[in-house]
């Protein structure tokens, strides 16, 4: 039922006349006001005239497209919450729209309850955000509950995309190194979401074995196997109303994968051994340290799926990227660990200060973590200095990557082609290609990030789909 004792109204912007009366006939038993409109141009005078609660808008009209009108929602004062409505072939569309501030996309065919859950979760979120009597800023350079902090610009990006994410149902993909902080952003966007009083359900897919990973995910019933000794709810049901954060995606099994997508696009599923069919309204967010273009690339992970989780990415950066955020993170982690074991440290020496900033740090804030943890509880003091730091740490802090500048101007095979080209400017047979140049540059970038991708890309200026993008052509004989 609506939110509120009124009846809310949802406008359906749908061209085709049958649909839009069905989704209109369905809405009403619900509950809900409804007005209808078949092209893009009576909705924008409808929404001009009054904006609705939300509206359920298809992609495809006759006249503009479902983005524009979309976008002109977005710009008004109090928008309305947009549900995109797409059929499986515009699938891309949809996520572009979702992208452009969409709260949530369906395709088509869908059901009722597939409809009225998501009109009602819009409704939740609208109501969460009136009933805040201060909003939380994301653009804040801390997240005190979660302790996210950070005041770099990569960081500010991230929080950004988190604060976008929240006024949203889509789909989160999260990719960075081990320990940079994404199960931290799962907790973020489900805390400050209208699904916080549901259950936030983590599933690990790297440490499940595969034979009992459909169990876990979708349940299952007695005696459907051996040792299923009762009815089990899985992850998918249990975090029904809330989230569903699925770590370690691009481990899961190209069978299952199979089962999400289903999931995914009918918001149906059931137990193993059952044929009970059993609807879950979950929003689902993913995280891996793996590079899923790369997978998808590689087959081993669907592209379907990875184009229908990747509707809103986040890639956390490695903490050797985030500069001063390592001093930051550290004084905070610092009192801490005071506070848990009643020491007295309230400093790093300036020494300690620059062993941190050179060190490369490979686990990333967990290794901050754990490092600052131990000289808490083995030494005491007021300021903690290099004797203190742990022996194996101290050996490493002399190897970070630095910065990449170009790189045709490492020493390699490559680099003399190309040195040797720019010595002999007036022989034309030794120009090279643009392209050749290109894919010089970029390989040796990537082989100096240690295959690296994100990283290399992130050096050079570019983003990482399109090294993935290049290295493709490459492998096709395109130049």
């Amino acid at each position: 039922m609506p939110i509120t004792s009124q009846k809310t109204l949802v406008y359906i912007v749908e061209d085709s006349l049958s649909s839009g009366a069905l989704y209109r006939s369905q809405l009403e038993k619900a509950g809900y006001e409804t007005k209808h409109f078949v092209d893009g141009y009576s909705a924008l005078a409808a929404i001009k005239e009054k904006m609705p609660s939300v509206i359920i808008q298809d992609v495809c009209l006759p006249d503009i497209s479902g983005l524009n009108v979309l976008q002109f929602v977005n710009r008004q004062e109090s928008p309305a919450r947009v549900i995109i409505i797409t059929s499986n072939s515009s699938i891309e569309v949809a996520v572009d729209a979702m992208r452009l501030g969409g709260f949530d996309f369906i395709e088509k065919p869908f059901s009722r309850e597939r409809m009225v859950t998501s009109v009602q979760d819009a409704l939740k979120q609208i109501h969460l955000e009136e009933v805040e009597s201060k909003k939380v800023k994301v653009e804040s350079s801390v997240i005190p509950e979660l302790s996210f902090i950070g005041e770099s610009l990569a960081m500010k990006t991230v929080f950004r995309l988190l604060d976008s994410a929240l006024r949203s149902k889509a789909s989160v993909f999260v990719t960075g190194e081990s320990g940079t902080g994404k199960e931290v952003c799962a907790q973020y966007l489900h805390s400050y979401s209208a699904r916080k009083e549901a259950p936030l359900i983590a599933i690990n897919c790297a440490a499940i074995p595969g034979e009992l990973f459909e169990s876990e995910f979708f349940g299952h019933i007695k005696g459907s196997f051996s040792g299923a000794v009762s009815d089990r709810k899985g992850a998918v049901e249990a975090a029904n109303g809330g989230t569903l954060f699925l770590d370690e995606i691009c481990e899961m099994d190209l069978n299952l994968q199979a089962k999400l997508l289903r999931f995914l696009q009918t918001g149906t599923f059931s137990r193993v051994g059952s044929t009970d069919v059993i609807q879950s309204d979950v929003r689902v967010i993913c995280a891996t340290n793996r590079h899923p273009a790369a997978e998808v690339g590689e087959g081993r992970f669907r592209e379907d799926l990875y184009y229908r989780l990747n509707v809103i990415p986040i890639q956390l950066p490695p903490l050797r990227d985030r500069g001063n955020d390592i001093l930051l993170l550290a004084n905070t982690i610092l009192i801490d660990k005071n506070d848990d074991n009643q020491k007295t440290f309230h400093q790093f020496s300036p020494q300690v200060e620059a062993m941190f900033m050179q060190y490369d740090w490979p686990g990333n804030i967990r290794e901050l973590q754990n490092i600052i943890e131990n000289m808490v509880v083995i030494h005491s003091g007021t300021e903690v200095t290099l004797d203190m730091l742990p022996e194996n740490f101290a050996q490493g802090a002399h190897h970070k990557v630095g910065p990449i500048t170009t790189a045709v101007h490492h020493h390699n095979t490559h680099s003399h082609i190309t040195n040797n080209a720019l010595e002999h400017q007036s022989e034309i047979k030794d120009i090279i290609p643009m392209w050749l140049v290109e894919k010089i540059t970029i390989e040796k970038a990537i082989d100096i990030c240690e295959g690296n991708i994100p990283l290399a890309a992130a050096h050079l200026g570019v983003s990482a789909s399109t090294i993935y993008r290049k290295i493709k052509s490459w492998q096709n004989g395109v130049a």
